[in-house]
């Protein structure tokens, strides 16, 4: 997965980037950029309005979130404070707003906002199935995608499936998240003060996949997870063993939501505007109509609204920014 994804020729390093193949809440509307800006100045409030404010994309793919959230700063007060940084192991893009800092890994020292778009789903992980004698490691080829089982499964993979998978039956599949966790810990660390959100399909303890979420992506369609560079091979996340390592870093309790209650929050509500706006203001009765069908497209338990919200802050009071 490591090499598919990353290594010479990966999908995520090479080619035209994720917004080719998949449809993501960054490319589905601006509103989704534009919830995300009144998050970054209420982070930007709880922190008194530091001298420098750090906003942090990592998996940042071409850059389209930070972009458009560098236009929501520069009509803000935020726009000399603000400085916006991508993670990413793939190129620079050419047409990137030269304010936009572009790196390969998270720096420390951040204070202010790190956000984390369908990253985690796509940090390499081992795959893991219940046999007769335990749980034993799946193995692949990586050209055809054929599976085998492997070794018996140790260590700590093996407290890991215990602490954060459900009761096993024959034939159940696991994703061994403890990768994610780590990655996420990492980031999190990172910070000084302010807060990380983590956005991405993902499931709870009490509700795994019998039979796993490995899946792949290829030119806007769901394909076999052959992991041989030309397709996103992705695995749903474990959002709660995530959150309870991000907190063991940062000392701080986490909030974990929908991404509809996280956008409705943040005054995404979807509602239709009156019919009477369609008399009294016509064109902007049309505006209203279509950031309703976005919104209603960004909040779908269905599709983009089967997303989790992970909000973790780091020394600072984040108060009721996401409450139910």
């Amino acid at each position: 997965m490591e090499r598919a994804l990353y290594g010479p020729g990966g999908f995520f390093v090479s080619g035209a980037g994720p917004a080719a193949h998949f449809r993501t809440s960054v490319h589905a509307s601006p509103l989704f950029a534009s919830a995300l800006f009144r998050l970054l100045s209420q982070v930007d409030v709880a922190l008194g309005h530091p001298a420098r404010l750090d906003l942090m994309d990592v998996g940042a793919g071409r850059g389209e979130l930070l972009s458009a959230l560098a236009g929501h700063a520069g009509r803000s007060s935020l726009a000399d404070r603000l400085r916006l940084t991508a993670v990413e192991r793939a190129g620079r893009p050419a047409d990137l707003p030269e304010e936009i800092d572009w790196v390969g890994s998270v720096p420390s020292g951040i204070t202010g906002l790190l956000l984390a778009t369908e990253w985690l789903d796509n940090v390499p992980l081992d795959v893991a199935v219940w046999a007769e004698d335990g749980w034993r490691y799946v193995l692949v080829d990586p050209t055809t995608g054929e599976e085998s089982i492997g070794d018996e499964v140790r260590g700590d993979d093996a407290d890991w499936l215990t602490t954060w998978w459900s009761a096993p039956a024959a034939g159940t599949r696991a994703e061994i998240g403890r990768t994610r966790d780590q990655a996420w810990a990492d980031a999190v660390g990172r910070i000084d003060r302010g807060g990380a959100l983590a956005v991405d399909y993902g499931h709870l303890r009490g509700d795994r996949p019998v039979d796993g979420s490995l899946t792949g992506y290829r030119g806007g369609r769901q394909v076999g997870p052959v992991p041989d560079g030309s397709c996103d091979v992705t695995a749903h996340v474990a959002m709660d063993s995530v959150a309870s390592a991000g907190e063991r870093v940062a000392r701080c309790a986490y909030t974990l939501i929908s991404q509809r209650e996280g956008l409705r929050a943040l005054g995404a509500d979807g509602g239709r505007p009156p019919l009477s706006l369609a008399a009294s203001d016509p064109a902007g009765y049309v505006r209203a109509l279509a950031a309703a069908s976005a919104v209603a497209e960004l909040t779908d338990p269905a599709g983009l609204g089967g997303h989790w919200w992970l909000l973790q802050p780091v020394g600072v009071a984040l108060g009721p920014l996401m409450a139910r």
